[in-house]
């Protein structure tokens, strides 16, 4: 049995959108929720769902169609980061290809590689990931240690790289470096058939078991001047620019699994017997559930405000920094209580909530810690002059 959550009616979608997400709804209920913990044991999610994918016109949404996209907005992006999370199915790395990669080659790339790579992205043929994070460089990427030195016309590349999503997968990877002589950072494109570039292991994680993050490495890969992506030196603030939208794209997910996670909860107390009288009817659950919804609440207020100022151009990252805390330790808080509701049968693999619970205690690290998003949110009360 599945019950109505009362929610605030969603007016920053239009028909058109609720139109896409009919399709997306279906496309994730036929093609990706019944394989999804296959994948989660397989630890990958085959690349046929790409193509499939991208038939549909749900990769790389907001991407033009002078670049090979279908030149939808955000809102289509937030519509596949909804219906995913709602299945609980964060195997396929769509986000990371269509949020995060995508939107570097689209703003910052020369016409060349946006010809070679965009229409590819689109249509699935390639699969994209990002390759910031080092063993010793996290949330403080001004510590990274992989660096590019000019080698005549071009360059080569030294370093390695871990927790990187779709690394067993991807096609092209946009990779953080700092040139040889410059501590600034810049971004490469970087083909990831090219010699040198090797995948290690797939990592071994708590949760996103249908998600092959690996450890990636760069053994003195020789790349021409046009891998560059954009200006030398202009890395760190690329990477800025596309803070907010990355920010919100976890939002926008952790928001939905969430809201998931406690309309599956409902459910089960309504049916659940304890002591002779349904879980639903216990005080103590009504309280817990009644502040799980009213987090929840708060949230889809935020996040839908955010979307209206990201579609308006005016969401700042210090906002979208703001609202990761706040989204991502409310789905920590709603999936402890939840998993906490079902008792044992909550610590079972077989039950979503248990598999909720594993996969979100990494959105509270990922795209930078709470830690990280405390102190961006406290500089703005303390501005620099």
């Amino acid at each position: 049995m599945t019950l109505p959550i009362p929610s605030l009616p969603r007016r920053v979608f239009s028909e058109d959108h609720e139109a896409f997400r009919e399709q997306v709804r279906r496309f994730v209920a036929q093609e990706i929720a019944p394989f999804h913990r296959a994948w989660e044991a397989e630890g990958a999610v085959p690349r046929a769902l790409w193509l499939k994918a991208g038939a549909l016109g749900l990769l790389c949404p907001t991407v033009p169609e002078c670049w090979g996209g279908v030149g939808g907005d955000y809102l289509h992006s937030a519509v596949v980061l909804e219906e995913l999370a709602y299945a609980h199915a964060p195997g396929p790395g769509f986000a990371i290809h269509s949020e995060m990669a995508a939107p570097y080659i689209l703003n910052f790339g020369s016409d060349a590689q946006k010809r070679a790579w965009l229409p590819r992205l689109v249509s699935g043929e390639a699969i994209a990931g990002i390759a910031m994070t080092e063993p010793s460089a996290g949330s403080d990427l001004h510590a990274i240690r992989t660096r590019a030195r000019r080698d005549g016309a071009g360059f080569r590349l030294t370093g390695q790289k871990v927790f990187i999503s779709n690394g067993q997968l991807a096609d092209v990877f946009i990779v953080a470096a700092k040139v040889e002589g410059s501590d600034a950072m810049s971004l490469f494109l970087i083909d990831a058939a090219l010699e040198g570039v090797r995948r290690g292991r797939k990592l071994d994680k708590l949760g996103h078991h249908a998600q092959d993050t690996s450890e990636l490495f760069f053994d003195d890969v020789a790349l021409p001047e046009t891998a560059l992506l954009g200006h030398d030196g202009q890395g760190f603030r690329y990477l800025m620019k596309g803070l907010a939208r990355e920010r919100l794209t976890i939002c926008v997910t952790c928001q939905a699994r969430a809201e998931a996670v406690l309309r599956e909860t409902v459910a089960y107390a309504a049916q659940r017997q304890v002591f002779g009288s349904a879980l639903s009817e216990l005080q103590n659950t009504r309280f817990v559930l009644g502040a799980v919804q009213a987090d929840l609440t708060a949230g889809r207020a935020l996040i839908d405000r955010l979307l209206q100022e990201h579609a308006d151009g005016a969401l700042d990252a210090a906002t979208a920094a703001g609202a990761k805390l706040w989204v991502t330790e409310a789905l920590g808080r709603t999936v402890d209580a939840c998993l906490q509701l079902h008792g044992g049968w909550g610590y079972m693999n077989e039950y979503a909530v248990a598999r909720a619970y594993a996969d979100a205690r990494v959105e509270r690290i990922a795209g930078g810690s709470s830690e990280i998003m405390k102190e961006i949110v406290a500089r703005t009360l303390w501005p620099r002059r």
